[in-house]
């Protein structure tokens, strides 16, 4: 899986202390929010960036209803510790 930029942040936010949740309203509609660590309503995240973060097996979550709460598995802690090496040496 090629990490994009959206996905490389995504990943980072979570090794970073923030919280994915995806929100379903009573009709099955599904909205993704990075919640900031310290609280708060959070900002949208694009559902392709979470379901394929989730496909790659770098994200995984409770699968409650009506929010579920995503982690970073083994693979994406590793996946975060390598993009933030990577743009670290970007940054040289």
């Amino acid at each position: 899986m090629t990490l994009t930029a959206a996905r490389r942040r995504l990943l980072l936010a979570l090794a970073a202390g923030q919280t994915l949740k995806a929100h379903r309203d009573i009709d099955g509609h599904k909205q993704f929010r990075l919640h900031p660590a310290e609280g708060g309503p959070g900002e949208p995240v694009d559902r392709r960036v979470a379901e394929a973060l989730a496909e790659a097996g770098l994200i995984d979550s409770n699968k409650k209803f009506p929010a579920a709460t995503f982690w970073l598995t083994e693979a994406g802690r590793q996946a975060a510790a390598v993009a933030a090496l990577e743009l670290t040496d970007d940054r040289r």
